[in-house]
């Protein structure tokens, strides 16, 4: 990971903001409901997967994924199975800072009242079903909900950093923030201290980067760019960064993050842009990953990620990090015997070579020479034959009109 990474200073309360960067929309385009209309096809961030290779290889069985969020409706029919209601929780308080009551949901995450995390949760793990192409990238992982912000963004660093370090308590193998600090400063330090335990637990921890890079607009935003979190920013179809999402040296990999179909409250799906939809995309390869390959550690599924990442150039990248993530490669390209610990920027494509250009002859090459003498010989055969010919035709109709030849 990019060394500049920073560590943060204590400051006083913050609270968290939810990533997605437009309104939600149902399949025909209207606004999202809930419940919504189903989505019949095949999403484009699933059509770049070669799903059953992927499969083949993992299906993120056994492997339990933490979403930190607005909780996670088990209405909808492809999470009922994925979630693990018994280790769900919620830590939004009955009344804000501000002495309001809080739509919060139920005790157990597994209400949702805002629907983002319901999307979060759908694009890790959502179980196939008829009638639509929509399926989560680890369709054998578990989520395990865990509430802790809404619509009003209720949530705040110190209640970020209790529910990692539940959700590490819970035996989470990877966790999932789709949210970070409203402010680009170092939010409280118990949010880093708890990062800090979840990894040196080899839990995975992903992260949004953010949806405030409009006008090339960059900063840090936290959990994000705390040292060995993966930061993940959105790219678009042309696996480009997209417009939205923020950049900088914080940045480890991106991931599709426009028009992302996923699971809504109480059936059917919706489609939103952001990096919240992102990083569980991410977490999902992480998911896999774990399952194929239960002994490695954190940094090591880290790494591969990064490392098998479809990279513009060699190295990294502030705008995509070390490039769009690849899950079939990133499961495919493996030595399990030496995984990496790091990426390599040497390993990545090389620079795009130069066009070749022909040599400029101011003479005329002995090769060049033939070639013409033998076009001119060409040309004269085919002239002196025409010229031929046309005196034949002259002398022939000479004959004839002084009747020679009747």
């Amino acid at each position: 990971m990019p060394a500049v990474k920073a560590l943060a200073a204590a400051t006083s309360l913050v609270l968290l903001t939810l990533l997605p960067a437009a309104p939600a929309r149902a399949a025909d385009g209207t606004p999202c409901t809930f419940p919504s209309k189903p989505y019949t096809g095949r999403p484009w961030a699933l059509q770049r997967v070669n799903l059953d290779a992927l499969w083949a290889r993992s299906t993120g069985r056994n492997v339990q994924v933490a979403v930190i969020d607005t909780g996670v409706d088990v209405r909808n029919p492809q999470l009922t199975e994925a979630v693990d209601a018994s280790r769900g929780k919620n830590y939004l308080p009955p009344t804000n800072a501000r002495g309001e009551r809080t739509e919060r949901g139920n005790a157990s995450g597994t209400t949702d009242p805002v629907g983002h995390g319901t999307r979060v949760a759908g694009i890790i793990a959502a179980r196939p079903a008829e009638g639509t192409g929509f399926v989560g990238l680890a369709p054998g992982a578990t989520i395990i909900p865990i509430a802790q912000n809404n619509a009003e963004g209720d949530g705040t660093a110190a209640s970020l950093a209790t529910a990692i370090d539940y959700a590490v308590g819970a035996g989470a193998d990877v966790i999932n923030i789709s949210q970070d600090t409203a402010d680009a400063v170092a939010p409280d330090p118990r949010l880093e201290q708890a990062v800090a335990r979840a990894l040196a637990r080899q839990v995975v921890v992903v992260a949004s980067a953010g949806n405030d890079g409009l006008g090339g607009n960059a900063k840090p935003t936290y959990p994000a760019s705390y040292e060995g979190v993966l930061a993940v920013a959105s790219s678009d179809r042309n696996n480009e960064r997209a417009p939205f999402s923020q950049s900088g040296d914080f940045v480890d990999v991106a991931a599709p993050g426009v028009d992302m179909v996923s699971t809504v409250p109480g059936g059917g799906h919706c489609s939103d842009n952001g990096t919240s939809f992102s990083a569980p995309y991410v977490a999902a390869v992480a998911a896999l990953l774990k399952s194929a390959y239960p002994s490695w550690t954190a940094q090591e599924v880290v790494a591969q990620i990064e490392q098998t990442a479809e990279r513009s150039i060699p190295g990294h990248d502030r705008l995509v990090g070390w490039g769009v993530v690849d899950p079939v490669k990133a499961l495919t390209a493996t030595d399990p015997s030496h995984p990496p610990r790091s990426p390599h920027p040497q390993q990545g494509p090389p620079p795009p070579k130069p066009p070749t250009i022909s040599p400029l002859h101011l003479g005329e090459s002995p090769e060049q020479r033939t070639t013409r003498l033998g076009t001119y010989v060409t040309i004269g055969g085919a002239v002196g034959a025409a010229a031929l010919g046309g005196v034949a035709v002259a002398v022939r109709d000479g004959r004839r009109r002084r009747g020679v030849g009747r």
